[in-house]
Order: structure tokens, then sequence, then C-alpha cells
């Protein structure tokens, strides 16, 4: 018995050719994370907005009391101390950045910007919020902030407005030759 290379090949999901399952899920691979993501954080910055326990300064709920809760147990304490000169602010801008981070993944638009948004809230959540996790796998900001990475490399290359923009550019260029 010879072993040897493949030589079968399979054109890309891409340019029509074997348009088999294999080459669908890989095409669409990036897919189910976008709308988990986009969807996530959405929610979760409906929930701060529409929540007015958590939009306080102090209080049971109040995202004063959630940030002087973790502040020494943070693996950067001043950026809590930052955010604890204005929570409400802070709280508010937390809240916008996730809608906005969450719309722009959904919809795909200016994707990896929204990706590296997304990953830097979660980056800044997990170095302040779930920082204390023991074992550290057990703080979810963490697996968020590496879900994101995918859609900060990759974007969102179809079923979204940056793959129809950047088709109407290419066809543009295209109708100038």
């Amino acid at each position: 018995m010879t072993h040897g290379m493949r030589t079968d090949t399979r054109s890309s999901y891409r340019e029509g050719g074997g348009r088999d399952w294999r080459d669908a899920a890989t095409y669409y691979a990036l897919l189910p994370l976008r709308v988990f993501l986009g969807v996530t954080f959405i929610y979760a910055g409906l929930d701060k907005l529409t929540n007015s326990a958590f939009m306080k300064s102090g209080g049971a709920g109040s995202i004063g009391d959630t940030m002087r809760s973790v502040r020494d147990s943070s693996a950067i304490p001043a950026l809590v101390d930052l955010a604890l000169k204005n929570p409400v602010g802070f709280g508010c801008g937390i809240a916008l950045g996730e809608l906005a981070v969450g719309i722009g993944t959904l919809i795909g638009l200016l994707t990896r910007l929204a990706a590296l948004g997304g990953a830097l809230i979660s980056l800044s959540l997990w170095l302040t919020m779930s920082w204390a996790s023991d074992p550290y796998y057990y703080g979810n900001d963490l697996a968020y902030l590496m879900a994101w990475l995918p859609l900060v490399l990759a974007g969102a290359p179809y079923l979204s407005l940056d793959a129809l923009l950047r088709a109407r550019r290419r066809q543009r260029t295209e109708d100038f030759r």
C-alpha cells in the first residue's frame, strides 16, 4: 500500500465549485459566533441601560457598589478607581459601547472595529470584575475576550454590510476601467 498526498481538490465555496456541506460549513463557520456575540452584547447593553438600580452610584445592584466590591481583587485597581470617579457615566459608557459593538457585529458593519471594541470591553471586565475567579477559566470575560479574536482577525466577509459595501466598491472600480 502506498501513502501519499491527496490529489483530489475541492474548489472553495466562494468560487462556486464544489459546494458540499464541508465547504459551506467552512465558509459560514464564524456566523454563529457573530450572531451569538452580537445578540449577547446588544442584550447586555440594553439590560444595563434599562436597569434603574444598575445606573446608580450606590445601592444594591448599582454599578458603583459593584465596582467598589471588586476594587481590591482586580488586576488593575487604578482602572477601577478611575471608573469610580463617575460610576454612572462609566456604566452608561460601557452600556452604549456594548450596544454599538453588538449592533456592528450583528449587522456586519465595521465588524473588525466592533470586534476590537468587544475584545477591549471583555479585557477590561476580565482585568477588573472577574480577575479574582479561581481557577482563571471560571471568569467568563476571558472566554468572551477569546471569542472576539477570530472576528478581529477575519471580520465579516459575508452576510454583512461590510461585504455589501466591499462589493459595491469593487463594482464601481470595475465600471471605471
